[in-house]
């Protein structure tokens, strides 16, 4: 008889995230099954050389309709890759790999770096970073909670899954 697979955690449509390794303790994120790729709103990118590899300098702005807030960050790059966008246009973008923590897990994804000014969310998670450890419940939000010292938001509501009863 085959072993009972692992269940895994369930995260929601939307989630907050730790980049821990650039500095980042919380941005809101989209959890995206239909993206491959991951990718971050990175501005003002300028690549560059040390000790033979390249590196990139870019800036973040991590909380969401603000500009209040700029994070410069430097990483070592893993690649150029051609990455379709939205709108069907492919460019080539830098990729990273940094660790990102959601629900006390911690693990590195790869993140394309590209301007998201346009995009409701500063960064996307894509079906890549969260393969084989999260499941995805596309019609709730936030089941990692909010992070300490962030303000509710009027535009949106937290929503949590409801408490299973006993016996169902």
């Amino acid at each position: 008889m085959p072993k009972k697979k692992e269940m895994l955690p369930v995260i929601g449509w939307r989630e907050w995230v730790a980049l821990p390794d650039l500095g980042i303790e919380s941005i809101k994120v989209k959890v995206d099954s239909g993206a491959r790729t991951s990718s971050l709103h990175a501005f003002d990118l300028k690549t560059f050389d040390r000790d033979g590899e390249k590196w990139v300098r870019f800036k973040v702005q991590p909380v969401q309709r603000s500009n209040n807030k700029t994070v410069v960050l430097t990483a070592m790059v893993l690649e150029f890759r051609s990455v379709k966008s939205s709108s069907g246009i492919a460019k080539m973008r830098p990729v990273i790999v940094t660790n990102v923590e959601l629900l006390g897990k911690r693990w590195p994804v790869e993140l394309t770096l590209a301007s998201r000014d346009e995009m409701g969310f500063r960064m996307l998670l894509g079906r890549e970073a969260f393969r084989g450890r999260f499941l995805v419940d596309g019609g709730k939000s936030y089941y990692g909670g909010k992070p300490k010292g962030r303000k509710k938001s009027s535009r949106h509501r937290e929503t949590k899954p409801e408490p299973k009863e006993q016996g169902m």
